[in-house]
């Protein structure tokens, strides 16, 4: 019981860091083009950001699932990454 337990909760963690991926992807994907259309560098910095909060949810779950790194760890380096992820995003909101 307690393994199908453990196997439900790591398919919703893949499912809700897949859900992160696609759309922070589409996020990131969309700044970035509207960036280039205008050339606003507070788009290029909300795009970048955007970049690294969802490749944080990515290298997260990879370090977990794939490289076998204890979850405690992987959870680490998906929190600095949004962390830094919000620091550009938030300076995206102050650039000119």
């Amino acid at each position: 019981m307690v393994h199908e337990s453990a196997t439900l909760v790591t398919t919703a963690i893949i499912a809700v860091k897949t859900g992160i991926l696609v759309l922070g992807g589409l996020i990131t994907y969309f700044s970035w083009k509207a960036y280039r259309r205008t050339g606003a560098r507070a788009l290029r910095a909300l795009a970048i950001g955007f970049g690294i909060v969802t490749l944080g949810a990515f290298v997260g779950g990879l370090t977990h699932q794939v490289l076998h790194i204890p979850l405690d760890a992987s959870v680490l380096v998906d929190a600095v990454l949004t962390l830094l992820g919000f620091a550009v995003i938030t300076y995206s909101l102050y650039a000119d």
